[in-house]
Formats: C-alpha cells, sequence, structure tokens
C-alpha cells in the first residue's frame, strides 16, 4: 500500500545499515549497447560473477528485461532467481526503494524520484521513465507497504548510513541543480530525516574526481559499523582526487556521528588511475540521449565501492598492485565475514562500480 499522508520518522520507522542482515539482495541484468561496449557480453560476466559471489551468503534475484530473460537464464546458475521487469539499464542501487523498518522488524519502502543522475540538464541517459518505476513495482509485487515521494531526486548510491542515526553524502550531489535544484540544503535535509529517519547528516564537500553521477559517496567512503569508515585514499599529490580525499579526511576526523562518536576512520587506497581505451571506446554504440565513452577518460576506480552480504564482503578488483591491500584491509575490518574480489573493470566502463549494482534487502521479521 502506498503511504503518502506520513513519513518513516512520523510512524518510527527508520533506513538501517548495509552491514546488518539482509533477506536477499536484487541486481538488474545489463544489455543496452550504447552503454556497455560489446553488446554488453563482457559487462553480462561480471554481473554474473558478482551475483554468484553474492548468493555465497545470501539469496539473489537478477531482474532482466524480456528480450533477455532467455540469454540470463541460461547463463546465471539455477540457485539465483531471474525474474523479468522492464527498465532502462542496470543500476538497481541507485533507483530501487530505500527501505526501512521498525524495532519490530516490519519492513517498509521509499519510493524516491529517479531521473539518471541530473535530468535533461546533466543526467547521463534518456529515458528513464522506466527505472523510475522499478522502487514502486518492487514494494508492490512484495506487498510492502511503501511512502513516495512525487518529486525529490534521490539515488542509493548517493547516501550511506550507518544505522544508528547518521547520513552521509556529498554537496556536489544533493546540491545539484539537476536534481533538487529549487530547493535549499535545509530543506533537503529535513527531507531526508523525515524519510530515512536520521538525527545527524555529514556533507562532504565532493565526490570522487570526474564521478559521472557528480560525486556519489559510495565512491569516497562506505560504513564499517557506527563511528568507523573506510575512505578512498592517494598519497600522489599529482592526482585531482588527493586534494578531495585530503579535504575529506581533514573534515570526518573532526566530525562526530549522530551519538557523538569521533569517527575511525582507515585509508583505503585506491588503484593507479585507469582510463577507457580505444578499443573499448569503439565497442560502444554511439547513440543520443546516452553519456558517450571517449579514449582516455577516467574511471572511478576505487575500493571502498564494495557490496556487504550477510556473511560476506565481495569487492572490486582492477589488477592493480592495491587489491591484495585492499583484501587484506577488509579482512582486518571484517573478521568474521568471508572476503571475494571480482574483477570490476568492466562495470566501471559502464559508470559505476559493485556496490552500484547490487541492492539489500533488510531482513524481514
Amino acid at each position: 500500500m502506498k503511504l503518502t499522508s506520513s513519513n518513516p520518522k512520523k510512524d518510527s520507522f527508520f533506513a538501517p545499515a548495509e552491514f546488518e542482515p539482509h533477506e536477499e539482495a536484487y541486481m538488474i541484468w545489463p544489455e543496452r549497447a550504447d552503454n556497455w561496449r560489446n553488446g554488453a557480453k563482457p559487462a553480462q560476466t561480471a554481473y554474473i560473477a558478482v551475483a554468484k559471489a553474492i548468493a555465497k551468503f545470501e539469496p539473489v534475484t537478477m531482474f532482466v528485461s524480456a528480450k533477455q530473460y532467455k540469454n540470463a537464464r541460461q547463463l546465471l546458475p539455477e540457485s539465483i532467481r531471474v525474474m523479468e521487469l522492464s527498465n532502462n539499464d542496470a543500476w538497481i542501487k541507485d533507483y530501487g526503494p530505500i527501505y526501512v523498518r521498525n524495532k519490530e522488524g516490519e519492513v517498509r519502502g521509499v519510493d524516491w524520484r529517479f531521473n539518471a543522475w541530473g535530468g535533461l540538464l546533466d543526467g547521463l541517459y534518456f529515458p528513464w521513465d522506466q527505472d523510475d518505476l522499478i522502487a514502486e513495482k518492487l514494494c508492490e509485487f512484495n506487498r510492502m507497504d511503501y511512502y513516495s515521494l512525487k518529486e525529490f531526486i534521490l539515488e542509493g548510491c548517493s547516501i550511506h548510513l550507518d544505522g544508528d542515526g547518521t547520513l552521509y553524502t556529498t554537496e556536489e550531489v544533493l546540491l545539484s541543480e539537476g536534481r533538487n535544484g529549487k530547493l535549499s540544503k535545509g530543506e533537503i535535509e529535513k527531507i531526508l530525516k523525515d524519510y530515512c529517519n536520521v538525527e545527524k547528516i555529514i556533507w562532504l564537500k565532493k565526490g570522487f574526481f570526474l564521478d559521472e553521477t557528480n560525486g556519489d559517496i559510495d565512491n569516497m567512503l562506505n560504513v564499517v559499523r557506527p563511528g568507523e569508515i573506510v575512505l578512498t585514499w592517494t598519497n600522489d599529490p599529482d592526482d585531482p582526487q588527493y586534494e578531495i580525499s585530503k579535504a575529506a579526511y581533514e573534515q570526518l576526523k573532526n566530525e562526530t556521528d549522530a551519538k557523538g562518536r569521533k569517527l575511525l576512520i582507515h585509508k583505503m587506497y585506491m588503484p593507479e588511475p585507469m582510463y577507457i581505451t580505444t578499443e573499448e571506446s569503439q565497442g560502444v554504440d554511439p547513440v543520443n540521449g546516452m553519456l558517450p565513452r571517449f579514449p582516455g577518460d577516467r574511471l572511478t576506480a576505487t575500493y571502498v565501492s564494495y557490496y556487504t552480504a550477510n556473511d560476506g564482503i565481495v569487492y572490486p578488483l582492477f589488477n592493480d598492485k592495491n587489491d591484495q591491500a585492499a583484501g587484506l584491509l577488509l579482512k582486518k575490518l571484517y573478521p568474521n565475514r568471508k572476503i571475494i574480489g571480482i574483477p570490476a573493470r568492466e562495470i566501471l566502463l559502464g559508470g559505476g562500480n559493485i556496490h552500484c549494482i547490487a541492492q539489500s534487502v533488510p531482513k524481514i521479521r
């Protein structure tokens, strides 16, 4: 049932953290040839690997368009459920519902608006109408009560939550003109506090260098547990990301979370800068309405964009010297979870990373 006269805060529902128990995980099958090279076949291979890794820890459902259903069903193992669902592209973390729950374990959804990271001003593809319907469809399919906002734009990757009253985001994204340009920072804070039921919002100025989403928070940091985060880092002062990460670190080390805790910050060294090759660029169909992929464009490569599963972590590999260091840090931070690395370059080529392509559903009582 759609709930339009209330909000999660009024109803004592709150947004849990990603490291809390999951019911299952959702993904969407990549296929559009104007975003994914070589007819999306390499990307499909990467998505399959991520889905198999997550499925070791929790059930996985892969949603797929009608024309790709048979292909996906054949390629994915039987343990992964495959269901037909119309879509524009394969970024369910951004446009799926954000979930909230209460102390009794009841789960509801929040259906925000999605406009492909900036709409007609600086969005990344058009149309986005089917993606914008997915949150509503999933809540309806699961017979889940949900809140629906008529106009407020929000992507799941633009916020991180600690499940204990704190929300992390970037001004670069949430204050961008293409999203909620008519709203003030205070008005945006009020909506986030009402619909995620958080007490404090920590705003970073900027996200990752040249992130085409305008700087989603999930390429800058991830939340390990309340009061503890990992932050994208480089020691190279010639890399434009250096000043961005340094400024974020200086801000975060002086912050406290909603419960007054000083933040424990772990620096997660990113790989060497990665760029689109000529061959990779030429494999993408040039179509009006889609952000083109040019040779030499920098990829948004960072290890903090990992998926936290029930008993595991699925993190990106880039064939880089820092792959192993990232894995070792994750083992230290998550001693009770199995750490699995998955080659992620093909996902990067589409504009995102592992955290962007899978969405967890909180454990339902």
